[in-house]
């Protein structure tokens, strides 16, 4: 056993460029999990700087200089973000008060459905087993509620932290934006010689990230205003704030859309009822949810590498256990990345001088 394990370190990690290699990649991994709560700020910054590099190279492409690019794309980031912040904002508060305001008739008229279930059907279900479940949603629907509001206070203590952060993060973005080529070569020179490996991951990663990011915020575009048209044209209730869910769930590949069905369907159930119009918004649902993974998602994603489904959701359950929020986001291009070692650290000497020659 000591041999085999000294055989494959020999062979991994005789290369310094390979040691190199999993030495940074353990420092970033000790500083995103230890500090990472502490660097928030820069790494929302990074991430809109990197969706926001795209326009500004097109900008140059048209002979602007690179600072006047950055402040066109930045003042028309601002701008619209300022009119989804005041223009969206006070009506998907409205709509969350409502909704929460409801949610206990909502509850009420689920019961009542529920416990006229065994008169209807007495050889599908007994009124032991509707009181359980009444019970149990009873309970979750208390424990929501706490939760909920032990967020809103939250929230109320880090509303300070939180006006801070807007405003450093555009004044991050803008100096990301406008000094790229002076941080990257700064960042190039804490790195030792030996980085052929890192340069193969980072060429590899690179362009997957930022089409990744660009892709996802197309995506939940479409998708959120695809669902509001749709709600609306329905007559559904709270058309913005389900089709603003509906929008965000693509950030959880697969499972989101599964959970907000749940909201979706208990909204048309209240309004409507089991009749005609329930079923058409859940079958306009499920249209938009199939098109997004069949039509929608390859074409933005079509650089992307290929990943098994069960890649994809164990890279959620982990990288969301370890990051929440940001790990959920960043499952795919994470999953690529350790994907994208392993393909770094199988190459042999000869491959990877033959690849990069």
């Amino acid at each position: 056993m000591f041999e085999y394990i000294k055989a494959w370190y020999e062979k991994k990690f005789s290369d310094p460029h390979s040691v190199t290699l999993l030495f940074l990649l353990l420092a970033l991994v000790a500083l995103l999990y230890f500090i990472g709560s502490l660097i928030v700020p820069v790494l929302v910054a990074l991430i809109i700087a990197y969706l926001l590099d795209w326009p500004v190279l097109h900008l140059e492409r048209f002979g602007l200089r690179r600072f006047t690019a950055t402040v066109i794309v930045m003042l028309i980031f601002t701008g619209i973000m300022l009119t989804l912040i005041l223009v969206i904002g006070p009506v998907l508060w409205q709509q969350t008060s409502n909704l929460f305001q409801e949610t206990p008739h909502m509850v009420e008229q689920g019961k009542s459905f529920l416990l006229a279930l065994p008169a209807q059907y007495p050889s599908l279900i007994t009124a032991e087993q509707v009181q359980t479940i009444v019970l149990t949603v009873e309970t979750k629907v208390i424990e929501f509620g706490q939760v909920v509001l032990s967020v809103s206070l939250t929230s109320l203590k880090d509303a300070v932290a939180w006006l801070i952060y807007l405003i450093l993060v555009p004044l991050l973005v803008f100096f990301m934006l406008k000094d790229k080529l002076e941080l990257s070569h700064s960042i190039a020179k804490l790195i030792p010689q030996q980085r052929r490996l890192i340069m193969q991951v980072w060429n590899e990663m690179n362009q997957q990230i930022m089409n990744y990011i660009r892709g996802k915020v197309f995506e939940i575009l479409i998708v959120g205003s695809v669902s509001f048209i749709a709600f609306t044209v329905l007559d559904l209730r709270y058309a913005a704030l389900l089709g603003v869910l509906v929008g965000f769930s693509v950030l959880i590949p697969f499972v989101g859309a599964a959970l907000v069905t749940i909201p979706v369907a208990a909204v048309a159930l209240f309004q409507f009822g089991i009749e005609t119009q329930f079923w058409t918004i859940l079958i306009i649902y499920g249209i938009i949810q199939a098109l997004d993974g069949n039509v929608l998602v390859p074409l933005l994603f079509s650089e992307a590498v290929d990943l098994n489904p069960v890649f994809i959701i164990v890279a959620v359950l982990f990288f969301g256990g370890l990051w929440g929020f940001w790990g959920v986001f960043f499952a795919i291009p994470l999953a690529s990345l350790v994907k994208a070692l392993i393909n770094a650290w199988s190459s042999t000497q000869e491959e990877i001088i033959k690849e990069l020659s």
